[in-house]
């Protein structure tokens, strides 16, 4: 085949599949995510301020969210998508790493729950681990985190109320 019709041929196809391919997507939540691009401070429900910055990395195909609560050691927590579903991991201070899943709502995104599905460095699920956040979106400098630490069965929630920094 002459290299003109080869690339007459291969200039066709990427038509074709551009055409093809659908110009929108369904809402899953990352992109609500992305929007907190930047640095927040909270103050928890215990009184102790929390700084937290959120930065789009690998691309944008990942959020990165670094967790700075006051005298305590920072985490780190890294979003994206997996398919159809919208996943965490958080990197926690208590040495494991949780997973968790949220499904996205259909239309505006208000609020995001992310469950626990599994751990590493966690041999035994009783043991203390993040298992579930929950995200409310209030508006575009103010939204809220809701952690739930699960030990023994029992589950412990820490609220931030965070407001984003102006510089």
């Amino acid at each position: 085949m002459k290299l003109r019709t080869m690339l007459g041929w291969f200039a066709g196809l990427v038509l074709f599949a551009g055409f093809a391919m659908p110009q929108s997507k369904p809402a899953t939540g990352f992109d609500r995510l992305k929007s907190l691009v930047g640095e927040w401070e909270a103050k928890a429900e215990s009184g102790n301020s929390v700084q937290v910055s959120y930065n789009l990395v690998s691309g944008g195909s990942a959020l990165s969210e670094v967790l700075a609560p006051a005298g305590e050691p920072e985490m780190l927590t890294v979003y994206n998508l997996d398919g159809k579903h919208l996943m965490l991991t958080h990197y926690c201070s208590a040495g494991n790493q949780p997973r968790m899943r949220a499904a996205a709502p259909a239309g505006a995104i208000k609020r995001l729950v992310f469950s626990f599905f599994d751990s590493t460095n966690l041999p035994d699920p009783s043991r203390g681990h993040m298992h579930r956040v929950m995200f409310t979106f209030e508006d575009s400098d103010h939204f809220t985190q809701e952690w739930t630490w699960r030990e023994k069965g029992r589950d412990t929630p820490a609220v931030f109320h965070f407001t984003r920094g102006h510089e």
